[in-house]
């Protein structure tokens, strides 16, 4: 019980001393918000009916254009993680490798990665479609998403943030003659 009163202190305390959009807590207070996220977490945010709904926009959203994405959402970081200092930005790259994102023909891959422990959104773009949309666009989806998430509109924040994705992706990839699905629409909930 008291190990539950001290929790509940310390995410309280990590939740006020949040700062800008970087949001970079006390290393302390970052490692607890991280042990004690768990699936239940995703799960609150993001019901089965609604990944359904996100891997159908996705879906719906790749057949205005060339491009692939993915999206990924997961609750905490491991705690040794958290000790290196591993930041949202550099898990969403290790994910983008990992689920071959950066391997589709064009080079036109997007990932959209929540982490909610850190309630940060990252998006990581394959080099034909970043070079030409930048960082600044992307960080305009994000903050677009993020305030979505501010007001638990975690579902519609995502859905919104495929949208405009899909805006960038059939502006400079049109459709093809032949659609090709490069890769899954699930989300992936780690």
């Amino acid at each position: 019980m008291i190990f539950l009163v001290v929790a509940v202190v310390i995410l309280a305390a990590a939740a006020l001393l949040e700062i800008g959009n970087m949001k970079r807590l006390h290393p302390i207070l970052r490692f607890m918000r991280h042990a004690l996220s768990t699936p239940w977490h995703v799960r609150r945010h993001f019901s089965p009916q609604a990944l359904r709904r996100i891997e159908a926009a996705i879906a719906n959203s790749e057949r205005l254009h060339a491009g692939e994405m993915r999206f990924v959402v997961e609750a905490g970081l491991h705690p040794m993680d958290i000790i290196w200092k591993k930041t949202p930005r550099r898990r969403a790259l290790e994910l983008f490798g990992q689920l071959n994102i950066w391997d589709t023909e064009h080079n036109n891959g997007v990932l959209i990665y929540l982490l909610l422990a850190d309630r940060d959104v990252e998006i990581v773009a394959d080099r034909g479609i970043h070079r030409l949309v930048r960082d600044d666009g992307w960080e305009s989806i994000c903050h677009h998403m993020e305030q979505q998430f501010r007001q638990g509109a975690f579902e519609e924040g995502v859905v919104s943030g495929i949208a405009e994705i899909g805006a960038l992706l059939s502006q400079h990839f049109p459709t093809q003659n032949e659609q090709r699905n490069e890769l899954s629409n699930r989300p992936v909930v780690l």
